[in-house]
């Protein structure tokens, strides 16, 4: 299959060679959407003229994995399995526009896609929502997956997220939706922190005030029992002295992430808690607490989206009226501008939070 789509993502760990694999001429983009062109013979479930999202996550639908619902590690979608084999021990599933170790596949920040294996990971859109209203479906499946379900506790323990950028502000709501009492936010970015605190979050500028001072006082003392690492491997610390270490690690090709965040939740969160972490990682980190891990009894949860997982009932909701993902859009230009707005965005130039690129 192939689709005209407008994009989403600007892909920084990928645009500034943070992610093994990476090749001159890939093509970014791992969310998008569009008008479906063409298809394929053995094409059965979609046509001409359908508007679909495509996750980012490529799944066959057959495999033991994908019949698991595990689509982000489909066992026959990266046609560079070997490749992934030999760094990871066994590869994931292909993605789109995510470096040559998933599968080298073109991303969406182009006019046109191609679509492998459209059968099975495509989500048809109503004619009752816009583009800008499931556009994110993708990203938002992330956090969905991930935040408590439950988290009704007395007094109310908050989920804490690391992180009020786009996967950020989607965990927020994420958590609000499923039934968190209390939600709090660490970044330092105020335009990011206000978008948070619309959404219903507590918010922390970690340069300010002290993220464990404040979790101290927020949780009674006991620590949070759910937290979440939106961040990944750019973390930017101004105060630490790891955050300092990773940098000068970094800037060496002795490490590859600055895992300041990964520690920190390890740090603060209450013993028998839940580290999540929908923030991307890529290769390697350094000084890792796994003695605090390992006696605190902690449980990590990570990886890729199994995307379709989550799509049916985000659909639905969004539907119903009981959620509109539009509303961390801040920019939304042509495609050609595209070099432009990773700068914008990296730079957090603009309050640049979540950008279109329209081709």
């Amino acid at each position: 299959m192939s689709v005209a789509a407008p994009s989403a993502a600007l892909d920084l760990h990928l645009y500034d060679h943070y992610i093994p694999g990476m090749s001159c001429g890939d093509v970014l983009g791992h969310e998008f959407m569009g008008e479906v062109m063409e298809v394929g013979s053995e094409t059965k479930n979609l046509k001409v003229g359908d508007r679909v999202v495509v996750p980012f996550t490529i799944a066959c639908g057959e495999c033991e994995q994908c019949q698991r619902g595990n689509y982000s590690v489909c066992e026959r979608s990266n046609r560079n399995k070997s490749l992934a084999d030999k760094v990871f021990g066994h590869g994931g599933a292909g993605l789109f526009g995510y470096s040559q170790l998933t599968g080298g596949y073109a991303g969406g920040q182009a006019e046109f896609v191609r679509v492998p294996f459209a059968d099975t990971p495509h989500i048809k859109v109503p004619d009752t929502l816009t583009d800008e209203q499931v556009l994110f479906l993708g990203i938002f499946s992330q956090p969905a997956g991930r935040p408590p379900r439950s988290a009704t506790f007395n007094p109310p323990i908050p989920v804490v997220i690391w992180g009020a950028g786009p996967v950020g502000q989607f965990c927020v709501r994420s958590a609000v939706l499923l039934g968190a009492k209390q939600v709090v936010v660490i970044d330092n970015v105020p335009e990011r922190l206000s978008m948070a605190a619309a959404g219903g979050a507590l918010t922390i500028n970690f340069a300010h005030e002290s993220v464990l001072g404040r979790l101290q006082e927020l949780t009674h003392g006991k620590g949070p029992e759910k937290c979440i690492d939106a961040v990944g491997l750019e973390a930017h610390a101004t105060r630490s002295l790891d955050s300092v270490y990773d940098r000068v690690k970094q800037a060496m090709w002795l490490e590859t992430d600055r895992a300041h965040v990964l520690r920190e939740m390890i740090y603060v969160c209450r013993p028998a808690g839940i580290l999540s972490i929908p923030g991307v990682y890529g290769g390697l980190v350094d000084k890792i607490p796994m003695g605090a891990l390992m006696n605190k009894g902690l449980t990590v949860r990570t990886g890729q989206t199994h995307v379709k997982r989550w799509t049916d009932d985000l659909l639905r909701r969004i539907d119903e009226g009981q959620i509109d993902p539009s509303f961390v859009i801040t920019h939304s230009v042509d495609l050609a501008q595209g070099p432009e707005m990773y700068q914008t965005f990296r730079d957090k130039q603009d309050g640049c939070v979540k950008v279109i690129l329209k081709p």
